[in-house]
């Protein structure tokens, strides 16, 4: 397995990837994906020996005072194997300056215990809320 900057012409993989862990905002408007990924800050493939894409790892923010953690996926054939762990740890450490590092995650008990297990905690134990504004 390789951990490395996206490479460019993924688009259908990385709709896979939405599809097969049940991300279906994403799959109603495919053209969006080339150029949300392209105006990120940063994003890290996971892929095989045989360059498959099973994995990734999307940031955006400025890189300096904030960096929000917009997608972390890994294909559910290779969960449970360290990898989530691997690419976000990846990720933060291209920016140990960067004091605020967020990440918006469903209510469901296995991701919130994966994301504390890793040091992250929710914004209401630091008094502070969050808030969101989704247009549908």
């Amino acid at each position: 397995m390789i951990i490395q900057t996206l490479r460019a012409g993924r688009e259908q993989e990385i709709l896979r990837l939405y599809e097969v862990v049940g991300w279906t905002a994403y799959l109603n408007q495919p053209d969006r994906i080339k150029p949300a990924f392209d105006h990120s800050l940063c994003v890290l493939e996971l892929c095989d020996d045989d360059d498959r894409l099973l994995g990734f790892v999307r940031a955006v923010g400025d890189g300096e005072t904030i960096l929000y953690i917009q997608d972390l996926i890994v294909d559910p054939s290779v969960q449970n194997q360290g990898w989530g762990t691997l690419l976000l740890k990846t990720m933060a450490d291209r920016y140990p300056q960067v004091r605020q590092k967020i990440l918006l995650s469903d209510d469901v008990e296995k991701t919130l215990r994966f994301y504390r297990r890793l040091g992250w905690q929710p914004v209401s134990e630091l008094h502070c809320q969050a808030l969101i504004k989704i247009i549908r």
